[in-house]
């Protein structure tokens, strides 16, 4: 039922992590702010394909 996904950045494009949801429960797109080593700052990651 959980499935894998990676965080993509909004700024830069980049895959800077890995996770994974419920499908069940968490029909909606994730999206969370996170730390970007590359822009070298809090970005909106968003929910991308592994």
């Amino acid at each position: 039922m959980r499935d894998l996904l990676s965080l993509v950045c909004e700024d830069c494009k980049r895959r800077n992590y890995t996770t994974d949801k419920n499908k069940r429960t968490m029909s909606e797109k994730l999206s969370l702010k996170k730390y970007c080593n590359s822009c070298r700052k809090h970005t909106l990651h968003k929910e991308g394909k592994v």
